[in-house]
């Protein structure tokens, strides 16, 4: 593959096309986008209902942050066998096996909660234990989305999936305050089932989710397993360029809100102004997620990934320069708005072009290599704030997404982007 659809990728899919005239009336996915609305939204209480139980438990900020900090660093550690897990065994089942670990995971803590036996080392073996199993099933997740939509339905369920992640967490964290405060092992409870909604779901999908494998050797090369991913990706002069502007990009928008949260803070602006201008900033990457699929018809793809990165280095400077008060809100929204539509091309493309049995290692390749960067940016946020006087701080992170812009800009892998078939298209 040379990052384009290949024939025999187009016509694999012609029969399921037949079966799906629209993604809104596509029953699998439909199943599978709702299972993970409930169960997004039980992390997202549970997210934030954790520090705060930490927090009353210890009274250390310290601690309360490590549980944030342990959970990431596990998921990272497991992205890359979490891909080869998504191509090596059935999608169903490894699905449901995450879902039933992470259920038995947090009714456990529900129920030590309840019983006066919810100890530091309680929550953080939760905590990792269920941030592994969602690395797998999430890696697992966007992997099966290609089996379960035809071509032409790619870039609008990435979006689809971009929405269900702004909209629960601008939902569950409200949800989580409000459950904690109700009862401290509520969030708890209720991620326990959201988990018992969303392995439902699965089990009521009726078609596979992925194609059918060919038998491995007896004695597979399981180094070489491994590495496919890696290299199907380096091989790729697409998915070579993906990630060169997705590091910059990631982290960018992960240490711009960072920082402006701070540098708001510092001017005097109430916690409660700062909590609206992150929900304005949060319902712009809603809006963002809905609209993806109409932008992404109306430009060729490599016009639209230049367009965007450049527009986003822009609002982002206009946002530094309105960094002491809420209106700095307003272009960060922009610029979040437009995140979507990137991720939905950008990943709707790589969905596209790769093999179905190649999948989750790439997909987890290049997820790792996002994210283990944007994780990085909050320290680097507050290592600017607190070296680098105001704006000239923030202003690294505009300079990073032009970074992410000149390579949309001048990789050969954007401009060889071929033209995706749309949902306006006829299958």
């Amino acid at each position: 593959m040379t990052g384009s659809v290949t024939e025999n990728d187009t016509d694999a899919d012609a029969p399921q096309a037949d079966r799906q005239p629209s993604l809104w009336r596509n029953r699998d996915f439909n199943l599978l986008w709702s299972g993970q609305c409930l169960s997004d939204l039980g992390s997202a209480v549970s997210d934030l209902a954790l520090p705060l139980l930490v927090f009353g438990l210890t009274g250390s900020p310290s601690r309360a942050g490590l549980v944030g900090t342990a959970g990431l660093v596990v998921a990272t550690v497991c992205r890359l066998p979490a891909g080869a897990l998504a191509d090596r065994f059935d999608r169903r089942r490894l699905m449901i096996l995450c879902d039933a670990v992470r259920l038995v995971g947090y009714a456990a803590l529900a129920w030590a909660v309840v019983a006066g036996r919810a100890s530091l080392a309680v929550i953080m073996t939760v905590v990792a234990v269920s941030a592994a199993a969602t690395a797998v099933f999430t890696t697992t997740e966007f992997a099966a989305v290609r089996s379960l939509v035809r071509p032409n339905q790619i870039v609008s369920a990435v979006a689809r999936n971009e929405a269900r992640s702004y909209g629960t967490t601008l939902a569950g964290r409200p949800l989580g305050g409000l459950l904690f405060g109700l009862g401290t092992a509520l969030p708890f409870l209720g991620d326990a089932v959201s988990y018992v909604l969303s392995l439902s779901a699965i089990l009521c999908i009726r078609r596979p989710l992925q194609q059918p494998r060919p038998e491995l050797p007896a004695t597979p090369a399981k180094t070489g397993r491994r590495g496919q991913g890696l290299r199907f990706v380096l091989s790729n002069p697409f998915l070579r360029s993906l990630i060169v502007v997705a590091i910059p990009l990631n982290t960018a928008f992960t240490g711009m809100i960072f920082a402006m949260t701070i540098s708001l803070r510092r001017s005097g602006l109430s916690p409660v102004l700062i909590g609206v201008a992150t929900m304005i900033i949060g319902a712009g990457g809603l809006l963002g997620a809905f609209s993806a699929p109409a932008l992404q018809r109306r430009l060729p793809l490599p016009t639209l990934i230049r367009a965007i990165c450049w527009s986003t280095a822009a609002l982002m400077a206009i946002s530094v320069l309105l960094a002491t008060g809420i209106a700095a809100a307003a272009p960060l929204a922009l610029a979040i708005f437009l995140g979507p539509t990137a991720n939905a091309a950008l990943f709707g493309y790589q969905a596209a072009v790769t093999p179905d049995h190649l999948q989750g290692r790439v997909v987890s390749v290049i997820l790792l290599a996002a994210t283990s960067a944007a994780a990085l940016a909050p320290a680097l946020a507050g290592f600017l704030l607190a070296n680098i006087a105001g704006r000239p701080a923030l202003l690294t992170f505009p300079l990073l997404v032009a970074v992410s812009a000149a390579v949309a800009t001048f990789s050969g892998g954007i401009k060889s982007m071929a033209r995706l078939p749309s949902d306006s298209d006829a299958g």
